[in-house]
């Protein structure tokens, strides 16, 4: 390693975290790159999502523009690990979606990527048998789901290969690291407390995990009931969006009422083999946070707030973010000269 490169530090194992950390290695092959985080793979919120592509108009950046730049360089992001023979290691497969509503044709469409996925389609009659009775309206998408059991060892490995450190503490404040020339705050929920931002809010979120390896397609139905194969054979049930709650237990009362919604859905779920449940609390920003700021002296630049769309879009915000990094770290040269 280089003795004059820069040196920088990541805030942040999850998605966010190491979704930066491997553009910024591909960007500046000579930093002296380290990962500060108290948490690490399945204790992160990351690994609990069940990582599939479709966002929702709650994920908002400053602008439509914006928004859409990342999402679609998210899209090609996900594509290009998906032609690789790392995407089955890396977690990264495509799925099948339909989505469901009984009350409103509206929620079955998706202007944010209809344009980008290869195929988004009206649903047809026979189609509508697939789930239980009484649904209406449907569509149908292919897109790519990210398994983060798999994604984070995977993009963790590669980091260190490649010389990347990790360090396991929490940062409580900006000024304990004078020694980095640049700072990417990848905190998620961490960044309420480390930024005072009272504008992050948590939306908690809980989950069926089940054994259903005969899944294959991802449903969605009205109330945010959703079914969503992964590998292994074990899918994602789910949900609940409850802002502004803190409350990180299993709620036997919302348990009931997502089995419930997510059976009605797809009957072929009755008495599945449940693995286990769990909880996790989105960082929920608008609009989601990507922006430079110095900050005790310290350059530092904020990559948080994705909600529940942080596995989905990570990387079009981390492609800003280290843009972003490069800047600062370019005018820090010549302002040197």
């Amino acid at each position: 390693m280089d003795k004059n490169a820069p040196k920088i530090a990541i805030l942040g194992a999850g998605v966010i975290g190491l979704t930066v950390s491997k553009i910024l290695q591909d960007e500046l092959r000579n930093a002296d790159i380290t990962i500060i985080s108290d948490e690490f793979r399945e204790n992160t919120v990351s690994d609990i999502a069940a990582g599939i592509f479709r966002p929702g108009l709650s994920f908002r950046g400053p602008t439509q523009e914006i928004t859409k730049r990342w999402i679609d360089k998210s899209w090609y992001f996900w594509q290009d690990i998906l032609k690789t023979r790392e995407a089955e290691e890396a977690g990264v497969l495509s799925v099948g979606c339909y989505i469901f509503s009984k009350e409103n044709y509206h929620v079955t469409r998706n202007r944010l990527i209809e344009d980008i996925v290869p195929i988004y389609r009206a649903v047809d009659k026979d189609e509508l048998k697939i789930v239980s009775e009484g649904w209406r309206y449907g569509s149908y998408f292919t897109t790519v789901k990210t398994g983060c059991d798999r994604y984070l060892p995977w993009m963790q490995k590669s980091f260190e290969a490649k010389g990347g450190k990790i360090i396991t503490g929490k940062v409580e404040s900006f000024s304990s690291l004078p020694k980095y020339d640049l700072v990417f705050n990848c905190t998620g929920m961490g960044a309420k407390y480390l930024c005072k931002d009272d504008d992050l809010v948590p939306i908690r979120g809980q989950v069926f995990k089940v054994k259903a390896p005969w899944l294959k397609t991802a449903f969605y139905g009205d109330y945010d009931a959703y079914i969503i194969p992964g590998q292994d054979g074990i899918a994602t049930l789910g949900g609940v969006r409850q802002y502004d709650s803190y409350n990180t237990q299993v709620c036997k009362y919302d348990a009931a009422a997502i089995m419930e919604r997510c059976v009605e859905l797809l009957p072929a779920l009755k008495n599945v083999e449940i693995v286990g449940q769990r909880v996790g609390l989105r960082p929920h920003r608008v609009p989601v946070r990507v922006e430079s700021e110095v900050v005790s002296g310290l350059k530092v630049v904020h990559c948080y707030g994705h909600g529940g769309y942080g596995v989905m879009c990570a990387p079009g915000t981390a492609m800003d973010a280290v843009a972003i990094g490069l800047d600062q770290l370019r005018s820090s040269v010549r302002s040197k000269i």
